[in-house]
């Protein structure tokens, strides 16, 4: 079992360079500089209510737009979690939140399955939040689940403001993760799968 679970990513390509640094056992104290303000606060949800500590240090060609940026940095953020939580002994693998703000609410359920799938259905009702551009959420969790190697479903069930509706997608895939990562005194060294492996 990865008694240790932080890992550190860096990715570099022509479009951008990513720095991330988790510790899914943290406190939730989170150090963001994507260069897009909204996205930062959704990355701040995740740490907070996740309760890993979360560095993710991020330049990219955002003179073109956020896409790449926000894709690149679900991907390097999903190699590091796969890299933390390690053989995943002793995980409890499945997790699920419901999370109200104001008029919206939204579910996520994940499993640390092994094999990346990703259910979102999220009818934005603004294309921009900020300078953030509401598509690039899928793109965000559809790197992180590619590289994470987890099943992901997330709903929102209803909202009529982006800004609520993002902020819940969010906060519950935190609280998901949450769940889903903490060790299990109950199943102290056992991968959690009749399968014998993840």
């Amino acid at each position: 079992m990865n008694t240790n679970r932080t890992a550190e990513i860096t990715r570099n390509t022509n479009e951008t360079q990513i720095t991330v640094h988790v510790n899914l056992d943290g406190t939730g104290v989170a150090k963001l500089n994507t260069g897009i303000g909204f996205f930062d606060h959704m990355l701040d949800q995740i740490a907070r209510h996740g309760l890993i500590d979360l560095q993710i240090q991020a330049v990219g060609d955002l003179h073109i737009d956020g896409h790449h940026t926000v894709e690149d940095v679900g991907i390097a953020l999903g190699q590091a979690v796969h890299k933390a939580v390690g053989d995943k002994k002793g995980i409890r693998r499945y997790g699920h939140a419901y999370v109200p703000l104001d008029e919206a609410l939204s579910r996520v359920v994940v499993d640390f399955s092994g094999r990346p799938g990703l259910e979102m259905h999220v009818p934005f009702k603004s294309g921009m939040i900020g300078a953030f551009d509401s598509q690039l959420a899928f793109e965000f969790f559809q790197g992180f689940v590619n590289h994470a190697f987890v099943t992901l479903h997330i709903d929102n069930l209803r909202g009529e403001n982006a800004h609520h509706q993002a902020e819940t997608v969010f906060k519950a895939f935190a609280r998901a993760l949450r769940m889903a990562l903490e060790l299990d005194p109950r199943s102290a060294g056992v991968i959690p799968s009749t399968k014998g492996t993840l």
